[in-house]
């Protein structure tokens, strides 16, 4: 009778460990849905908005061009150009979270990047905010636009200076990691191989799960109207789904954020 009894928890405990992986599972397809949906409108207004952006900005350097630089209006064609190159910027990023950028990948290693803009980051999140990189040794290659990497490290370390406006802690790790077809079924966005893992952590306010199912999406901020865009982290987003990569972020409020990068490990020669 015992043994019948824990038959019956066994087959309870594993129909239920099923029900939660499949809504796990369901709710991980729905977000990424909703993501590559909103990449293509973003994608397709970009590239619409690029368009007049561009004629904009011809039009104008073609008027300055017949401008005397002692002309009234010449200030006022300026702004227009510098309006125009701003809009243009921001489309810019629109096409990267939509994945639609001409990137150029090289082989590139990791801890070299980052110990490149290791001064540049220290002056970006002020001297209240401690940075701490820990660099796996021997670690393995990766194939990314050289530039786009540094505009993923910049930007997730502005987002967690802003979350740490009395000052903290910015961490940023790399490793070696592997992941299996046992993790790559319950992560629908992700293939089983080797990986060159990208943490950023910091010891800030942290985010509460709707603004972490919302996290990447363009145009969404939590900060103040005029303090950002809303496409620093989509653009991560972008560029790292454009390189064949993976992104993940985990969050508690009052005890900080991590966001993880996963890159496919690349063979090749390194890249000067």
């Amino acid at each position: 009778q015992l043994k019948g009894l824990m038959t019956k928890v066994h087959r309870a405990l594993k129909e239920a460990e099923e029900r939660e992986e499949k809504r796990w599972l369901e709710e991980q397809l729905r977000q990424a849905q909703k993501m590559e949906s909103i990449g293509k409108l973003a994608g397709g207004i970009a590239h619409d908005f690029n368009n007049l952006l561009t004629a904009i900005i011809g039009y104008s350097e073609l008027v300055l061009n017949q401008t005397r630089n002692d002309d009234p209006l010449r200030q006022h064609i300026e702004e227009i150009k510098k309006a125009g190159e701003r809009a243009a910027s921001l489309t810019k990023q629109l096409l990267a979270y939509s994945r639609k950028q001409v990137l150029q990948p090289r082989v590139l290693d990791l801890n070299a990047v980052i110990a490149e803009l290791d001064k540049m980051l220290r002056r970006l999140i002020g001297a209240d905010i401690e940075l701490v990189t820990r660099l796996a040794p021997e670690l393995g290659r990766v194939k990314i636009d050289p530039s786009q990497i540094g505009q993923i490290v910049i930007n997730l370390a502005v987002n967690s200076r802003d979350a740490m406006p009395q000052g903290g802690k910015l961490t940023i790790e790399t490793t070696n990691a592997q992941l299996d077809e046992a993790y790559a079924r319950k992560n629908v966005a992700v293939t089983p191989g080797q990986y060159v893992l990208l943490s950023v952590s910091d010891t800030g306010c942290g985010m509460d799960a709707q603004t972490q199912s919302r996290v990447f999406e363009p145009f969404f901020t939590t900060k103040e109207i005029g303090k950002g865009t809303g496409l620093g982290l989509s653009m991560v987003y972008g560029i790292v789904k454009q390189s064949g990569g993976d992104i993940w972020v985990y969050s508690e409020i009052g005890r900080g954020t991590v966001f993880k990068i996963y890159l496919p490990r690349a063979e090749g020669v390194l890249s000067r």
